[in-house]
Formats: C-alpha cells, structure tokens, sequence
C-alpha cells in the first residue's frame, strides 16, 4: 500500500515527524484525551477529536472532516501528549470546534485516495504548463489531492508576490477541483526533494529539520567563518541552517572578548587585529607596516589588559609576557637496540640490492616443465 505520510510524497523517510511518545504507557482514567494527531503529505499536521471513542494505534489509516467532504491521513500520535504538540502547531478550527475523526479507512476509501495519489504528478505537470502559458513568474513544486478527490492543494515558489487568479479559474475547470494555493520557501522545496550535503550526509531539511529557523551572516561572523556566499549557501539557495547549530556556544565563548578593532600600542611598535582562535581565547595580531606577514598569539586576557594600560596612555614592553611564551619542544629521537626502529628510518634511502638479486637469478637453473 502507498505510504501517503512520506514527507516528500515519494517515499522518503518521514522519521523527522516522528514524535517520541514518552506518555504511551501511562494511562489517564481521570481525564482521558479524545484529542488525535494525523499525519498527511508534505510534514503537514493536523489535530482532531475522537468523538466516536475508536480505538486507534499509530499508523492506523483514518477518514477525518474535511472542508469540504472527507480526507485520508495517517494517524501519528493519541493520548496526554498531543496537547504538548497542540501548543507547537496551529490547530484548524471549524465554528470554534476541532474536526473530527469519522471513522478508520474502509477498503473502498483507501482505494479511492490511491486514486487520487496517482493524479498528483500528472497534475502538477499540467499546471506548471498552464503557469508558463499564463506567464506566471512562480514554480508549482508539488500537488496533494485531498482523499475524496473534491479539493487539492498546489504547492508553489514564488519570489514576489503572484497574481494567480486566472490560473485558480483554469485549474478548477480542468481539473473540475476545489483548488487551494499554498506558498512554500526554498528550504521547504529542498526538504521536500532531498539530497546529499557538502558534508557527505543527507540534507537536514529532508532528514529531520521540520521547523526551519532565520538565518543570517551574522551567525558566520560570529563564528568566524568566511564571507563566501558559495560555500555559505545550501542546495536551496539560501543560508545554510547549520550555521545556527554551533552559534550560541560561539556568542557564549565571546561574551568577555574585547573588541578587535584597537590597535595594541608596544614600545617598540603598534599592532592590528588579524584573526583569532575562539575556543583557544587568542587573538592573532601584526606588526602595522611589517609585510612578512608574521602573526603574533596573544591571549585574550593579555589583550583586554593591554588595551587597560594604552587607555591609560601607557606603552607595554611586549604584547606576550615570558611567561606566555610556549616552550619549544625538541625534537626527541627513539632510542632502540636496533637502527630499523628508529623514527627516521623511512627518511634515509637504502641500498638496492637489484644487482645482487640479478646475478643470483643468473646462476639459477630452472628445470624444463614436463
């Protein structure tokens, strides 16, 4: 049978809808919860109540209110726990009242919702063509027809605003529908299609990214990370979302770094700001005017009280005290009874003894097959 849930409607995973019911064992006889999670196509959610006291499982196949007549969806989730999930998704509302659940899916209901499946792609190729036709500057990404096959949602990408009037009216006699448009971003589109990262795993959008959060250059900048739009950028275009993952424990190791826009003043010379080591609190400076390119590592607390003294009018001696300076370890050999276990016997070439083993090759005699 067609797993409608998928997340991208072909098969994906969906285990970045699943939620972990850690309620599943406890049960609520004060006050039980009639309230019910459905899953449909495309991460989309939906919320309603189990008036006829049915006894449902996850992945059970339900048919639930629809505006209008009847859809098809999965259920994901009952019990104490889909209030929790209520607070994170809107709730769709009919007269003030959630819909409800009609019944479990007959055969002749699942029949007919693969009925519709099977019209999606074919539909979503006519109208991106109706789109082209009514120059339309938007891509239609994807289709879902509701389970009685009265209404369908088109899924579309648009960068600015769309005047799709025209294009509802052709769509409804075409297809003879009730037709909803639903804008969806980039990251959505990604999600939806899937792919492999410049990391080597698949994308977090299709895996298990299913609420996406703004992302900007500021998160690079506080992690120090090149302003390279090509390699900032995911397969959607925009900003990669795991530029926010490492971001706050990046703003927490900065909160006491002073600013790098002073120049250090030593007695001998002043220095600028180049570049630093976050997690290693150093702070990489260079002579003003030096063209070596010679990079000094000061600590961050050895820069804040440079900076305390040249506010003071003072000169220091030297941006690193003795004390500051690492040591430089020596090069220490491997001691061994013999001279092929030392370290550098890799870098020293050997003697080919190809001559020797050639005349020896020479003197043999090989004896004729028989």
């Amino acid at each position: 049978m067609v797993d409608r849930g998928c997340c991208n409607g072909n098969g994906g995973t969906c285990s970045k809808l699943h939620v972990y019911d850690w309620l599943d064992d406890v049960i609520n006889i004060a006050n039980p919860i009639d309230l019910v999670e459905v899953r449909f196509k495309n991460t989309r959610k939906d919320f309603f109540r189990n008036l006829n006291n049915l006894k449902l499982d996850p992945g059970d196949i339900v048919a639930v209110e629809a505006n209008p007549g009847h859809d098809i969806g999965i259920v994901t989730m009952t019990g104490d726990l889909v209030m929790e999930q209520m607070k994170k998704h809107k709730v769709t509302l009919i007269n003030g009242e959630i819909r409800k659940i009609y019944r479990k899916a007959k055969q002749a209901d699942i029949d007919k919702w693969k009925e519709a499946i099977a019209l999606e792609h074919q539909t979503m190729i006519r109208s991106r063509q109706f789109a082209i036709e009514l120059n339309l500057n938007m891509k239609i990404g994807d289709v879902e027809y509701q389970g009685d096959k009265t209404k369908a949602i088109f899924y579309y990408l648009a960068d600015d605003r769309v005047d799709f009037r025209q294009l509802i009216k052709v769509l409804a006699d075409t297809f003879r529908i009730r037709v909803e448009m639903k804008q969806i971003g980039a990251r959505q589109e990604a999600g939806r299609i899937g792919g492999i990262g410049p990391c080597g795993r698949e994308i977090c959008c299709a895996s298990w990214i299913s609420n996406f959060v703004s992302v900007n250059t500021n998160s690079a900048r506080y992690q120090d990370i090149s302003l390279n739009p090509q390699k900032l950028a995911g397969q959607c275009g925009k900003l990669k979302c795991c530029l926010n993952f490492e971001l706050d424990t990046y703003i927490d190791a900065q909160k006491d770094f002073p600013p790098t826009n002073i120049h250090l003043e030593a007695e001998n010379a002043n220095y600028q700001y180049q570049k630093s080591d976050i997690f290693k609190r150093l702070y990489y400076y260079s002579q003003i005017g030096d063209q070596s390119a010679t990079f000094i590592a000061v600590p961050v607390d050895r820069v804040k009280e440079i900076i305390r003294q040249n506010q003071k009018g003072k000169r220091v001696a030297r941006l690193i005290q003795d004390f500051e300076i690492k040591p430089v370890i020596e090069k220490m050999g491997f001691e061994a009874g013999s001279e092929r276990d030392t370290l550098t016997r890799f870098d020293e070439p050997k003697s080919s003894g190809n001559k020797k083993r050639g005349n020896n090759n020479r003197r043999r005699k090989f004896k004729p097959k028989s």
